[in-house]
């Protein structure tokens, strides 16, 4: 298959991703800045609502959406409540592993939908087709159920609807698949998928192996099969995913030559056998950290202690997972042993400078699917980072409000901001480049360590305060050319070709990618979005990374040519019509290749405009209101944002050097606390309480404005 076919086989993956109806939306007001609050008002338009059930994105899309008050009768409460189902419902396996919900592929079920078996080198019998994304991409052909060998079975039936049908009968039932050689390597997983309405929940059921030098089917070759693995249905129809986590057993070695499925019956049955094929290991190690975080950002836009009571025991599940699987406190970074995630390439080059692909080798680990993270992963360890400090909080608050009944956990508040506290100097340690000023990716099983002048991961552990000031200051330097890295592709002003964003990387990369992308020479330097391209939902890390070191007025200017560009964007016609002009760069997106991340699957994109609430305002909200730490930029009079949705209120919030002004569209139920900044304040108008710091507001119809003023 051709690199070009497979970068578009990466982009057809993603949720796709359409803005919707003009409607009215928040509004950032900043006397006589329009050609700046404009353009970020129309960007906030094109992206405001995206979401998705998939795990990757629950660090970036709910904190955009579950605030915004939508509509003439303003209100949050569309993607609020999608957010509570979709939390509430969240697969989370036996293990405590929580699942990626990305549309089904050919690999682990609960993780991202590829590498696929057939890039794998591994097996796949499907006695249907029907319905699967990839039938027609990888011309997958169904199997003739009349190339198995059945024992207790009779009626067999085979449709595209369902697949293969059987009655059971006797005491046990086997299954014996056509020969089909691979080597377990590529095959950590066997995936299952069938049905039963009479399989008792005692029923032993067992995959047994061969390889090529057995004669016969052996126990000491056989494993369990769970019946139900915790992933849930994947095509409507009531099958069930048995996921066998083969890589586990001694005996899982070397050539697989055949595969048999057995179960016991108890009576007779009717049974379902939809596919059964190979899986490499798709997880990924973050999606139990994003999924909690999307959980803690949802728990504070609005209050809901109901869900908070029906979803804690499930979110105390998933952040034990995260500590215990990848050995958190014991090596103070995030280590991912899973088969395939040693952070070492997928191929490597002979010395004759041919290249040797090793199949099952650099499996993605982030949204940057094609790069090998794993073994000491440092993006990893930041995320982990980042959500231990939001358990903590909420694990804090929750002890503080003895009146929701919620039990106290193993895991206190202090008790996960010590880990976060340790995980934070010895990960930052161990992954700090001292001699390039910049963090690596990872350190893989052979200790080498992997740098392309990742500037995502770098601007991200300044948004995360993962960065000590020192390593902020740096990475700074680095990025805005100030600081030239030798060996570096990109330097200087060249970072910020792309305009609305840095280059996701600054040194060109034609090594370190999993195997199914085996030929990055074929595409020129900025024209994949994963070595030197860019994605504009990430402006946003890069612009509260400058917010927290180089200040107001340097972050300001950032933005301001961020929406010169996007002006420039929308008189033209818009992104498509924009980059169909030559030598502006290419698009990837909707199932085309490319080298920027704009629209399409790339929903990150309303990330950009929450500068304005979470950076500039200074916003955050909590569990009993929210506060404010406005950073405003030398030339900016004041900044207003209007329609933000906090718990059950809907209100305006004003900033200016002097005082902070706080207007009501709606009233809420319950007391609402707004947590100023430091200094002495006094309240000038408004029908409130100022206690220190501290303004607290009651439910009142005569709500209207209140405004406080410094002393």
């Amino acid at each position: 298959m051709s690199a070009r076919l497979l970068l578009a086989l990466s982009a057809s993956l993603w949720c796709s991703f359409s803005a919707l109806a003009q409607e009215r939306l928040p509004e950032f007001r900043i006397p006589g800045k329009e050609t700046l609050t404009q353009p970020l008002e129309a960007m906030f338009q094109r992206h405001h609502s995206a979401r998705t059930n998939c795990s990757l994105w629950d660090a970036w899309l709910p904190m955009s959406t579950l605030w915004p008050a939508i509509g003439e009768k303003p209100s949050a409460d569309d993607c609020r409540d999608f957010y509570r189902r979709v939390y509430l419902a969240r697969e989370i396996d036996p293990s405590g592993y929580v699942t990626m919900n990305q549309h089904r592929g050919h690999g682990h079920p609960g993780g991202w939908p590829f590498p696929l078996w057939e890039q794998a080198g591994g097996a796949g019998w499907h006695f249907t087709v029907q319905g699967d994304p990839y039938a027609e991409m990888m011309k997958m052909r169904k199997m003739d159920a009349e190339a198995a060998v059945f024992v207790g079975a009779e009626d067999i039936k085979q449709a595209d609807q369902y697949g293969m049908r059987l009655t059971t009968s006797g005491e046990s039932t086997s299954l014996t698949l056509p020969v089909r050689p691979f080597d377990s390597f590529v095959a950590p997983f066997v995936v299952i998928e069938w049905s039963s309405d009479k399989l008792p929940e005692d029923a032993a059921v067992q995959l047994q192996w061969r390889g090529k030098a057995d004669q016969q089917f052996d126990a000491d070759r056989s494993i369990d099969v769970a019946k139900d693995s915790g992933v849930g249905e994947q095509y409507g129809a009531g099958l069930k995913l048995s996921v066998v986590p083969t890589f586990t057993h001694p005996n899982w070695k070397g050539q697989i030559e055949q595969l048999r499925l057995t179960w016991t019956n108890g009576e007779s049955q009717r049974m379902t056998i939809r596919n059964i094929h190979t899986a490499t290991d798709t997880r990924h190690p973050i999606t139990n950290a994003l999924y909690l975080r999307g959980c803690c950002d949802y728990f504070g836009w609005t209050h809901d202690v109901d869900f908070l009571q029906k979803n804690i025991e499930r979110m105390r599940t998933a952040i034990a997972y995260g500590l215990r699987e990848f050995q958190v406190q014991e090596e103070g970074a995030m280590l991912v042993t899973w088969p395939g995630h040693d952070g070492r390439a997928g191929f490597t080059r002979t010395a004759d400078g041919n290249k040797q692909l090793h199949h099952g080798r650099g499996v993605g680990n982030n949204y940057w699917d094609l790069l090998p993270f794993g073994h000491y992963d440092c993006y990893a360890s930041m995320i982990e980072y980042d959500t231990l400090r939001a358990m903590a909080q909420l694990e804090q608050t929750i002890a503080a409000h003895p009146e929701w009944k919620i039990t106290a956990p193993v895991l206190s508040g202090e008790k996960l901001n010590q880990i976060a506290s340790d995980l934070k100097s010895r990960a930052g340690e161990r992954f700090w480049d001292a001699e390039k000023g910049r963090f690596v990716a990872c350190i893989d099983a052979d200790g080498v360590s992997h740098d392309y002048g990742f500037t995502f991961l770098n601007l991200e552990a300044i948004y995360y305060d993962f960065a000590t000031p020192e390593q902020a200051k740096q990475i700074l330097s680095w990025v805005d050319g100030e600081r030239i890295i030798e060996g570096d592709t990109s330097t200087g002003d060249d970072i910020y070709h792309w305009r609305f964003a840095p280059r996701a990387t600054t040194k060109r990369n034609l090594d370190w990618y999993c195997w199914v992308w085996n030929n990055p020479d074929v595409l020129a330097w900025g024209d994949q979005v994963q070595d030197g391209g860019a994605v504009l939902g990430f402006s946003y890390h890069d612009l509260m990374a400058r917010l927290r070191v180089l200040g107001p007025d340097n972050a300001a200017a950032r933005l301001s040519e961020i929406a010169r560009w996007y002006a420039e964007v929308e008189a033209e016609g818009g992104y498509r019509a924009y980059y169909a002009q030559p030598g502006r760069g290419s698009l990837q997106g909707g199932g085309t290749p490319g080298g920027l991340g704009l629209d399409h699957e790339f929903f990150e994109s309303v990330l950009v405009p929450q500068v304005m609430l979470y950076g500039f305002l200074g916003f955050q909200p909590n569990s009993e209101g929210f506060s404010l730490n406005p950073q405003l930029p030398a030339d900016w009079p004041s900044l207003e944002i209007t329609r933000i949705a906090a718990a059950d209120y809907v209100i305006d919030v004003k900033a200016d050097p002097k005082a902070i002004e706080v207007g009501f569209q709606q009233i809420g139920s319950q007391p609402l606390k707004l947590r100023l900044p430091e200094g002495n304040w006094k309240l000038a108008t408004g029908d409130a309480k100022l206690d220190g710091r501290t303004l607290v507001i009651e439910p009142s119809q005569t709500l209207q404005r209140i405004r406080v003023e410094r002393e």
